[in-house]
């Protein structure tokens, strides 16, 4: 009797331990599942400058035209745009000939009210007017207007503060700030998070290229793209950028790129 007894507690322990096991592994299992399911995968970037502050990139599964100009040549090869953001009214930012080349019946294109006011044609029903620190969202993207807007005096007639946009695009965790024509304002100091940002620098319609290093300085993207960099006595110097940002310390990557394919100089 005693030993049946025996056996019985014996194999009710080896039943209870063999339980638990399982039950330790499953929860393991589990939690290993947790962790995968909440990866994000960061959406891909490519940019293509065209010249100056006009630009071609696909972000994630979505091809994006910035601020086109140059007429329909301009993108030849290109493909279509998906999305087209436009910064402010003046002439290297905004061109109706251009935008109704581009653009088709299925294009969503985003730009400040100032941008809709100018347009003449229908294409002026297409526009989704986003204004300063407004957000749209849409399949994934988020897009943030910040704005952009002189600061010294002697250049405040060029952008007022309400009229154009910068944009902060964000998808999958991935954040592109685009600067539009600004000064080192505080909106932009105060980006956060920043992963790649394309900043202006040319007098006298933005700033120089140092008060530029020093905003970027200021909110520290991990990589950040000169560009929009030629004023009315030529080209900025972008060396001089890279110089000073990479003095800081912050760890932010210079990238220059090809703005201006057609230079002379």
């Amino acid at each position: 009797m005693k030993t049946l007894v025996l056996t019985a507690l014996t194999a009710t322990l080896l039943f209870s331990c063999k339980n638990e096991n399982k039950s330790e592994s499953s929860s393991e299992l589990e939690e290993t599942a947790m962790v995968s399911d909440s990866t994000v995968v960061e959406a891909t970037f490519n940019i293509t400058p065209i010249e100056h502050a006009t630009a071609v990139f696909d972000f994630g599964d979505a091809v994006f035209y910035i601020d086109p100009v140059g007429g329909a040549s301009a993108f030849e090869g290109q493909p279509k745009p998906n999305v087209i953001l436009v910064t402010d009214i003046h002439g290297d930012h905004l061109n109706e000939e251009t935008l109704n080349a581009v653009a088709d019946s299925t294009t969503t294109i985003f730009a400040p009210q100032a941008v809709v006011d100018a347009l003449k044609t229908d294409l002026k029903n297409q526009v989704t007017v986003i204004a300063n620190d407004e957000v749209k969202a849409w399949d994934g993207y988020e897009l943030t207007a910040i704005p952009m807007y002189n600061l010294r005096e002697e250049a405040k007639q060029f952008h007022t503060k309400g009229r154009g946009n910068g944009y902060v695009i964000e998808k999958d965790g991935m954040r592109v700030y685009f600067s539009g024509d600004t000064e080192d304002i505080p909106e932009m100091r105060n980006l956060k998070d920043i992963d790649k940002a394309f900043v202006c620098m040319n007098l006298p319609y933005t700033m120089t290229v140092e008060t530029a290093a020093d905003g970027v300085i200021a909110f520290a993207p991990k990589e950040v793209y000169p560009y929009h960099f030629r004023g009315q006595d030529g080209l900025s110097d972008t060396d001089k950028f890279k110089s000073l940002v990479n003095a800081a310390g912050i760890d932010t990557e210079v990238i220059m790129l090809d703005w201006y394919p057609n230079k002379t100089e």
